[in-house]
């Protein structure tokens, strides 16, 4: 054997490990990336942990679950909006979801925000117009309890006169 065959089989082995060493790497960080991801579909933390921040959120019925991803991505709702929809997909609650405007938050996870979403919207009740929408003390100036009535102005209890 002469030293350039000796040479090139040196060389030509010391590729094929590298390149075996090299796809070896590429298949290991692909499999922890994938198992991460895979993870985190049934696993992903909330945004915030405590109480949140609640944000309003209008679903309509034309919406795919690739939109909600990107609404949810915009208003600080979820991490990931691709996530998103592998975990909509995967969800007992996708043929439950309503329409209409909700009350969600950041300490929830998507699978809580889901169940929210199953029951009826939040709806906003106008506030009463009448004296019920006064505070007690423009109501009952004196605040003892009457309303300051003819037969009673100065609120000792007796009438005027007496």
């Amino acid at each position: 054997m002469s030293v350039k065959s000796l040479i090139a089989a040196v060389c030509g082995t010391i590729l094929k490990v590298a390149a075996a060493v090299l796809i070896i790497m590429l298949i290991y960080r692909g499999a922890l990336k994938a198992y991460d991801y895979g993870y985190r579909v049934f696993e992903e933390p909330p945004v915030s942990a405590g109480e949140g921040r609640v944000v309003s959120v209008t679903i309509t019925e034309d919406m795919s679950a690739g939109e909600m991803g990107r609404l949810f991505l915009s208003k600080g709702l979820i991490r990931d909006d691709k996530l998103f929809v592998a975990q909509y997909y995967l969800s007992e609650f996708r043929k439950e979801l309503k329409t209409g405007d909700f009350e969600l938050s950041t300490a929830m996870t998507v699978e809580e925000m889901m169940e929210a979403m199953t029951k009826e919207p939040v709806v906003e009740e106008p506030e009463p117009a009448g004296d019920d929408a006064l505070p007690p003390d423009i109501t009952d100036p004196d605040g003892d309890g009457d309303s300051g009535d003819a037969a009673d102005p100065d609120g000792t209890g007796t009438p005027e006169g007496t």
